[in-house]
């Protein structure tokens, strides 16, 4: 028997309509604000995310999946969203369209990570980016969709954190405070940090490692390096913020994963899922569009994946709305009754109502018994008495009460009390 890959998960027809509501909700808070989808490809060129994501993270170090194609080239399945749209952008001149431009995808993302709860190394994201938004309004947006995305999920109990990390002008200085608090520390730190010393200082404030993270907490704060420009945007931004309500905690330690982000940075995080508790988090990267080749366009997103949003939803007990269930089960007697079913089934679902019959030749308690595994509404029994009076029975199986219902006129009754 050939098993399933490390670190995938298939997702059964009994579970797909948990997936419909995530999904679902997504693309209607999308559209609410205005963003479009856009699909990218599942691979691309390796050297997009190399420029794009950035050589000192994680994932490009130890977690793509990288292989050379029968041409030789090097590709790469996409390990984040924000590289491959950024690429398309660039490619397809969207930059000379109107601006912003407000884009939404649900794609698979591919990490060769240590499986962990609600991160596989196939997973799914919901991303958003907006092109072409300067200000702090922009990323308040993009906030507010998160939060909204969230609540109207039912998820409860989650916390906004915020901070700026500031920009190419300011973030030098920061970096240069952060190397020399960490320099006599280093010993005590995991080589993972001590190689980012030189290249990147700021990933260090992102280790999860015990001893990192307490020599952490004493570490420079960004916000306190900021040049005038981060400062005025990151004081508007929670300016806007404080005016919606929307409630957060400036979190000094908070950078994201990735090399692209610039200015602000943000996550929401839930205690429902233990310690890797992110459900969403993204920022600004207004540098990205313009290092891959682009013109120079200011961005700002975030990414949230599925199966994650979906642990914290069962983890907190949220109820996510049943399955829809089958509307009408007609149960075909024998080979007339079967005949006449296969027609009332295709005039019930010209209807657009939903329906099915027996594709097995089940005796009628089997069909009953199957019927009700299906959760069907009612079921339709058509049998030689009811061909020969030109009535159908139709049981409601909520109350096991019965009908008679003339053959001309069953699809109509089952359309008015049962779909």
């Amino acid at each position: 028997m050939i098993h399933i890959p490390k670190g995938t998960k298939d997702v059964l027809p009994a579970e797909a309509y948990k997936w419909h509501f995530v999904e679902g909700t997504a693309r209607r808070i999308a559209a609410l604000y205005g963003l479009k989808e856009i699909r990218t490809p599942t691979f691309e060129h390796t050297e997009l995310f190399l420029r794009g994501v950035g050589d000192t993270t994680d994932i490009v170090n130890k977690e793509m999946y990288t292989f050379l194609d029968k041409g030789e080239r090097s590709i790469t399945l996409k390990p984040e969203g924000t590289a491959g749209v950024v690429r398309a952008f660039i490619e397809n001149g969207l930059a000379g369209g109107a601006l912003p431009l407000k884009m939404y995808y649900l794609t698979p993302v591919f990490r060769y990570e240590r499986p962990q709860a609600g991160r596989l190394r196939e997973h799914h994201q919901f991303g958003v980016e907006i092109f072409g938004g300067k200000g702090p309004e922009t990323d308040a947006e993009v906030i507010l969709l998160a939060r909204d995305y969230i609540a109207a999920l039912g998820v409860e109990g989650v916390e906004l954190k915020l901070n700026s990390i500031g920009c190419k002008h300011c973030r030098p200085k920061f970096n240069e405070a952060l190397r020399d608090y960490l320099r006599p520390r280093l010993p005590e730190m995991c080589p993972t940090c001590n190689a980012r010393f030189e290249k990147n200082p700021l990933r260090i404030l992102d280790c999860k490692e015990e001893a990192c993270s307490k020599i952490n907490e004493g570490a420079p704060r960004s916000v306190d390096f900021l040049c005038d420009e981060c400062r005025e945007h990151f004081e508007k931004l929670c300016a806007i913020l404080d005016g919606c309500g929307v409630r957060y905690t400036v979190e000094p330690r908070l950078v994201r994963g990735l090399d692209y982000y610039s200015k602000t940075v943000f996550e929401f995080v839930s205690t429902a899922i233990g310690s890797q508790g992110t459900v969403l988090g993204g920022g600004r990267y207004d540098t990205l569009i313009e290092n891959l080749g682009g013109p120079a366009v200011p961005a700002v997103g975030f990414g949230s994946g599925i199966e994650r949003m979906l642990l914290v939803l069962e983890n907190t007990g949220r109820g996510i709305p049943a399955a829809p269930a089958l509307s009408a089960y007609v149960a075909g007697l024998d080979e007339a009754g079967r005949a006449a079913a296969f027609a009332l089934v295709a005039a019930l679902r010209a209807r657009g109502v939903s329906a099915d019959f027996d594709h097995a030749d089940r005796s009628v308690k089997a069909q009953f018994k199957y019927a009700g595994k299906m959760g069907a509404r009612c079921v339709v029994v058509i049998g030689s008495n009811e061909l020969a009076e030109g009535r159908y029975t139709v049981k409601n199986m909520a109350d096991s009460s019965a009908a008679s219902v003339p053959a001309a006129e069953c699809a109509a009754y089952i359309a008015a009390n049962f779909a």
